[in-house]
């Protein structure tokens, strides 16, 4: 039997706990537009309609991940929102690594382990009352079996490492470097947050094919991410909105 999260502790830290739901990404973008406060958080033990890019759905089997949304109000402007899912990135591998789980990050924010996904990232902008918000959604594999993987290329913390921390002292932690970076990204930009995104990022240093859409195909190595986060492979500069996969060679 797979425990529960710790509905009365998440509570005292204002966490609200749904037993299912369809997409907490949805939930949270729906209190957003009536006026909910930053740092509202909504975390599900089953999510039946989880949405990722490219419009990838998925269901996630009752207390098995860690699937949990987070609303943002920025005040830095547009330009530097394309950070908010890659510092996300970093706080996830930040706080796995903290709990011995050897994580790593594939631009621009897939988190790894041992070269399999096992947590997705989507951010979306929502517009409210009160101005633009940003909506931050994390799918974490923590329990799942490889038959309840959604692809065969994925998987669990536990699949992975024979263990799994427990889920409510993950999902305090992720939140807790989830404010570290947000508010460095707060004060500094995509500057502040970059050289922790660089030592997260697995991508980075290596030979890659990157598809994009119409067929098109560009192979170079990963030399850095820029200023805004865009990936620049052999001199070109790829953003995560312009890009379908990228994949390492070999």
């Amino acid at each position: 039997m797979r425990p529960p999260l710790d509905s009365t502790r998440l509570a005292d830290l204002g966490i609200e706990v749904l037993p299912a739901t369809g997409s907490t990404n949805a939930v949270v973008a729906d209190r957003a537009r009536d006026g909910a406060s930053p740092w509202t958080v909504v975390v599900t033990e089953h999510q039946t309609a989880g949405r990722g890019r490219l419009d990838r759905t998925w269901d996630t089997p009752d207390r098995a991940a860690l699937t949990f949304s987070t609303l943002l109000r920025p005040d830095r402007e547009g330009g530097d929102w394309p950070w908010l899912p890659l510092l996300t990135g970093v706080a996830v591998v930040g706080a796995l690594r903290d709990a011995g789980v050897p994580a790593t990050l594939k631009w621009p924010n897939d988190v790894m382990i041992g070269g399999r996904k096992t947590a997705g990232i989507l951010a979306e902008r929502v517009e409210t009352p009160a101005g633009p918000a940003a909506v931050v959604g994390i799918g974490l594999n923590v329990h799942q079996t490889q038959a309840e993987l959604p692809v065969p290329t994925a998987t669990s913390v536990e699949l992975a490492t024979g263990s799994a921390p427990d889920r409510t002292e993950l999902l305090v932690a992720i939140l807790g470097r989830l404010r570290e970076q947000y508010d460095a990204w707060t004060a500094g930009g995509g500057a502040s947050v970059r050289p922790a995104y660089l030592a997260a990022c697995g991508t980075v240093g290596q030979e890659v094919r990157v598809a994009l859409p119409g067929g098109e195909e560009h192979v170079g190595t990963a030399t850095d991410v820029d200023a805004v986060g865009r990936l620049l492979v052999g001199g070109r500069a790829v953003a995560a909105g312009d890009v379908v996969h990228v994949r390492p060679i070999g």
